[in-house]
C-alpha cells in the first residue's frame, strides 16, 4: 500500500511540474512517466487518464484549501458576521497560504498550472473544479457580491476576473519578481509579504 501512495505522489509530482513547464497539451503520459521512473500501466491503473491525471494535481491543491476555506465561511456565518471586501480577500489569501505556505514554490506551481488551465482548452477540468468545489467558490462570491452591494453583477464578474488575473501573474512569477526586488531595491520579501502588497491593488480594483 505505501508503495502503492508514493508512486501516486511521484507521478503527481512530476506530472504537475512537468505541466507548469509545457503545458498540458504538450507534456505527454509518455514523458511523465519516462521522468517519474514508471511505467505507463502505472498511470493507467491509478488515474486511468490524461485528463483523471490532470484533475488530480488540482484535486491535491484544491481539497485543503476548500475545506478550510468552507470552515472559514461557516464560522462566520456562526458569528452573524457580514464581513467586508479586505477582510475576505484576506481570509482566502490566509487560506492559500495556510494550505501550501510550507511550500512557496509549490503554491507558485498552482497558480501556473491555473493559468494554463484558462489559457489553454482544459473543459474538463472547469467541469470538475465546478462539481467538486462549484459550492464553495459559490459561497464565496456570494459574500463577495454583498460586500461590495453598488458592484452590478456583470461588472463584479469583471473585476473579479482581471483580479484573478493579477493574482496568477503575481503568485505564478513570485521567485522572478522577489529577485527583481532584491535587485531593485535590496528588499527581501516572502511569500506572505506579495500578497500582502497584491491585496490593496485587488481590493482597490473591485471596488473601483
Amino acid at each position: 500500500m505505501a508503495a502503492q501512495s508514493g508512486t501516486v505522489e511521484r507521478i503527481l509530482d512530476t506530472a504537475e511540474v512537468l505541466f507548469a513547464e509545457k503545458g498540458f497539451a504538450e507534456t505527454s503520459l509518455r514523458a511523465i512517466t519516462s521522468k517519474a521512473g514508471v511505467n505507463l500501466a502505472a498511470v493507467n491503473y491509478h488515474f486511468g487518464s490524461k485528463e483523471a491525471l490532470i484533475q488530480a494535481i488540482f484535486e491535491r491543491f484544491l481539497a485543503p484549501f476548500c475545506a478550510e476555506l468552507g470552515a472559514s465561511m461557516a464560522q462566520l456565518a456562526a458569528d452573524g458576521e457580514t464581513p467586508d471586501l479586505e477582510r475576505l480577500l484576506r481570509m482566502m489569501s490566509r487560506t492559500a497560504l495556510g494550505a501550501h505556505g510550507s511550500s512557496p514554490e509549490r503554491l507558485a506551481l498552482f497558480f501556473r498550472l491555473s493559468g494554463l488551465a484558462y489559457t489553454q482548452a482544459q473543459g474538463h477540468l472547469r467541469r470538475f473544479i465546478r462539481e467538486q468545489y462549484g459550492d464553495v467558490f459559490n459561497r464565496f462570491l456570494t459574500l463577495l457580491a454583498k460586500a461590495v452591494p453598488d458592484v452590478p453583477p456583470l461588472e463584479l464578474f469583471w473585476r473579479v476576473h482581471f483580479g484573478l488575473g493579477a493574482t496568477v501573474f503575481a503568485m505564478s512569477s513570485m521567485d522572478s519578481l522577489r529577485a527583481l526586488c532584491k535587485s531593485d531595491f535590496d528588499t527581501e520579501l516572502s511569500a506572505a509579504d506579495v500578497t500582502q502588497r497584491l491585496l490593496p491593488f485587488i481590493v482597490g480594483g473591485i471596488r473601483a
